[in-house]
């Protein structure tokens, strides 16, 4: 597989982007995310928590028939480098049937918590068949409610064509996500981007 390490941005001259969404699902912003995207015919990840997913399946089941990825967020949320390797290992398995129950499917990709990660972590999530996924808008911190501003001026300015960018739709109010994710998909849109999964912009790479 040659080095593992988390994947940022995809290198490709298509005006192609990912908008992922971290700790859902959640009953009324993924709902809205899902708004979002239909109006644009696009796509998103949505790298979800196994007890989110426990606690409202329906909305789960609702991401996966409007065609949007759904990944591996482990199950409860812990950073992966201060538990053993076998809880660690268990947080992904846990959460990976849960995903496979839930959309029929086996999930790609994985986002350990908190960007967490050492080289154990990274060849665990390999082992399941994982690709470890990061962002390029990690200054944006939409999960610390910065402002509206704040979040798209981070975003736009790590915004390149094969980005993957990181959003949040649980674990707290996300009005603030919620319309910067409004505003810069319609941006993105009027300047010809589109908005693909994670695995489909990683597929991008394959064609070059």
């Amino acid at each position: 597989m040659g080095e593992i390490a988390l994947v940022h941005q995809v290198s490709t001259e298509e005006k192609a982007v990912a908008f992922t969404f971290d700790d859902g699902p959640h009953p009324l912003y993924t709902k809205q995310l899902l708004d979002i995207f239909r109006k644009v015919n696009g796509k998103a990840t949505f790298f979800m928590i196994g007890q989110e997913i426990e606690a409202f399946e329906d909305i789960a089941k609702e991401v996966h028939a409007a065609g949007h990825e759904i990944a591996n967020h482990t199950y409860s949320h812990p950073d992966l480098t201060k538990i053993t390797p076998e809880e660690a290992g268990e947080e992904i398995k846990r959460t990976d049937e849960i995903i496979r129950r839930v959309t029929g499917q086996s999930p790609m990709n994985f986002r350990p918590p908190y960007f967490a990660v050492n080289e154990e972590v990274l060849s665990l999530a390999a082992k399941f068949g994982y690709r470890s996924i990061g962002c390029v808008n990690g200054g944006a911190k939409d999960w610390e409610q910065p402002g509206v501003d704040f979040i798209l001026e981070r975003t736009r300015a790590a915004c390149k064509k094969g980005s993957i960018f990181i959003f949040h739709d649980g674990y707290g109010e996300r009005e603030q996500t919620i319309e910067a994710v409004r505003v810069m998909v319609g941006e993105l849109a009027a300047d010809g981007y589109r908005f693909l999964t994670v695995s489909e912009l990683l597929g991008l790479v394959d064609r070059a």
